[in-house]
């Protein structure tokens, strides 16, 4: 699994991401049942509310060799603020539509 993250901007100020790399390291999170190696392409944010450039992040993360994008968990699941994202749902649509076929999606990190 070759994944890219995208994370809340945010949240940039609380969060390094180093959970999200400790997920994908331990195989924690939902991670738990990936057997193959995960290989980390690359990490970026939305772009800022209401996360419209999260579609373009995508495009350049798959590009760069991504088959999962993975949205992290401070965007659906608020952590660490406890304020998830109110356009999380829209932006996994348009980076669904943008990602193209054969890409998985990910809700969440850890």
């Amino acid at each position: 699994m070759k994944v890219g993250i995208i994370r809340c901007m945010q949240t940039e100020d609380y969060c390094p991401g180093t959970t999200d790399f400790r997920a994908i390291r331990e195989k924690t999170g939902v991670f738990a049942n990936v057997e193959e190696d995960i290989e980390l392409v690359g990490f970026t944010n939305c772009g800022g509310c209401p996360g419209k450039r999260a579609f373009l992040r995508a495009k350049e993360l798959v590009k760069r060799g991504a088959d999962t994008i993975a949205f992290a968990s401070c965007i659906r699941k608020g952590t660490p603020i406890g304020y998830p994202c109110p356009f999380a749902d829209k932006m996994k649509e348009l980076v669904a539509r943008g990602a193209g076929e054969g890409v998985r999606l990910l809700d969440y990190t850890h």
